[in-house]
């Protein structure tokens, strides 16, 4: 794939160590068995790595959805009273968003295969320690330790992917499976939530990660490749405080006014106070001599527009969501079970997207496939409008199925744009700001637009107006980004 001559790298010592990197990744390569690069196969020991590696990335996706039906039973099993819950939530997506860039780094110099296997030790851990949880404050603990353990394992395991399949089809592939699952993950959850719920206690579903981390824990040591930067700058302290502060602050502002709203003094003064800490961590980065993000990655246009990108199809996303099921429960009147059934059929529907998703990146490249799954994105979500007050589920499964294949092509094809072409000694890294995208992502959408939805005069009307500006920030974004990764310059590109 191609890339633009300004992203080459510009240092020496960059270009020595991504060689070294490349050597490395091609020994790691070979001993799997995988197909030589540009080849479409993939040998069984490399369809392992694969399974383990995503079966890491799928729990972590579960985990973000599967508690949420169980808030109301597990609250009263525990004590937590209502405005508490908020924190079930919150006490995972705080660790979980805050220090994944800085996980992302340390993997970079001290090994990603060594950093992975704690996070799965950790997450298996507090899994289990949530299952136990013998009042709010043990159950709490747990979240934050999952959240943390989660914080290490998806920048590890997207970077030992990247690593270990090389670009071309293994990689489109490789990243193809994984997006699926990370779709299916969020979806299997909500209807998994329930079922476990009702028959097996809220309790269950933490069991279920706890045994999961077990079983890809016991299976990666034997499996996975080691794979680490050649050399082993000093890890940049000041960078590090600042954008884990100022991540940290701006995910508990947003979380928190999705639960109360924008009114709180907590909620502005940690808003402010995350902006503040974020302008300072660049102001760091550019004066450090081994930064934590290299600022001249963040000009490359794959890297800046494939994560605008991969912001916009998360935060939308995760607010037609919201609002849908809204719609779907409180105006047309449908049971938990029912709207599962839709979200069933839309998960299904995003796991074919992700079985034919490489093959359209390989014929358009996976910049112009950003693009247009942007877009299309947009326009399904807009086709949303048509449904009525008083009937339109059937409209609304088959829009919200079509706009998941185009949302997970997004997905897809964005974490392609932003790590293709990007040193192997560098991939934790631009991985962990894919990541950090996705998470911030995931949380902004909401608190920004959800809470129109119910604030409104009434709650049709509400839903209608955040489709509407939903709807508009994608296309807007889609015609952004195409200009931005320069498809409107008549040269074709693969990248």
């Amino acid at each position: 794939m191609a890339i633009d001559s300004q992203t080459a790298t510009t240092t020496t010592t960059t270009a020595t160590a991504a060689t070294a990197a490349t050597a490395a990744t091609r020994t790691a390569t070979r001993d799997l068995g995988a197909a030589a690069p540009g080849s479409e196969r993939l040998t069984g020991r490399a369809k392992l790595v694969l399974f383990v590696l995503c079966a890491a990335q799928f729990m972590v996706a579960l985990d973000f959805s599967v508690l949420n039906v169980a808030l109301p039973v597990l609250g009263k099993d525990l004590g937590l009273s209502q405005s508490a819950l908020q924190w079930a939530v919150t006490a995972f997506a705080l660790p979980s968003g805050g220090f994944l860039l800085l996980f992302g780094r340390i993997a970079d110099l001290y090994g990603r295969k060594k950093l992975f296997l704690i996070g799965l030790a950790l997450f298996g851990a507090a899994s289990l320690l949530a299952t136990l949880a013998w009042d709010p404050a043990s159950f709490l603990a747990g979240r934050a330790l999952q959240g943390l353990g989660a914080a290490v394992i998806v920048p590890t395991g997207m970077s030992l992917l990247t690593t270990t399949f090389p670009e071309g089809p293994l990689r489109d592939k490789a990243l193809g499976i994984s997006g699926t699952l990370l779709s299916l993950g969020f979806t299997i959850g909500m209807v998994l939530g329930g079922v476990m719920t009702d028959t097996l206690g809220w309790r269950s579903t933490m069991g279920l990660l706890s045994v999961t981390a077990v079983i890809v824990l016991a299976l990666a040591p034997g499996l996975l490749p080691e794979s680490r930067t050649p050399d082993r700058p000093r890890l940049d302290v000041p960078g590090a405080v600042t954008v884990t502060g100022g991540l940290l602050a701006l995910i508990y502002s947003l979380s928190t006014a999705a639960q109360r709203g924008f009114g709180g003094v907590d909620v502005w003064g940690t808003l402010l106070a995350g902006l503040a800490l974020l302008v300072a961590f660049a102001v760091v980065e550019s004066k450090s001599p081994a930064p934590l993000v290299s600022l001249p990655m963040l000009k490359r246009r794959t890297i800046a527009w494939g994560n605008i990108g991969g912001l916009v199809t998360f935060s939308m996303m995760s607010t037609v969501i919201f609002v849908l099921t809204l719609y779907l429960q409180e105006t047309l009147g449908l049971s938990s079970f029912r709207t599962g059934l839709v979200f069933g059929i839309q998960g299904v529907a995003s796991a074919f997207a992700g079985s034919y998703a490489p093959k359209v990146i390989g014929r358009f490249g996976a910049r112009r496939t950003l693009t247009g799954s942007l877009l299309g994105q947009g326009l399904l979500t807009a086709a949303l409008l048509t449904v009525g007050a008083e009937s339109g589920a059937l409209v609304a499964t088959v829009a919200v199925s079509l706009a998941s294949m185009f949302h997970l092509g997004a997905i897809i094809s964005y974490g392609l744009t932003v790590t293709s072409g990007v040193p192997d000694a560098e991939q934790g890294l631009a991985t962990g700001l894919v990541t950090t995208t996705q998470q911030v992502g995931l949380t902004i959408g909401i608190p920004l637009l959800g809470v129109l939805a119910t604030t409104q005069g009434s709650l049709f009307g509400g839903v209608r107006t955040v489709l509407v500006i939903d709807a508009a920030i994608v296309v807007a974004a889609a015609v952004l980004v195409g200009l931005g990764l320069g498809l409107g310059g008549g040269r074709s590109r693969k990248a």
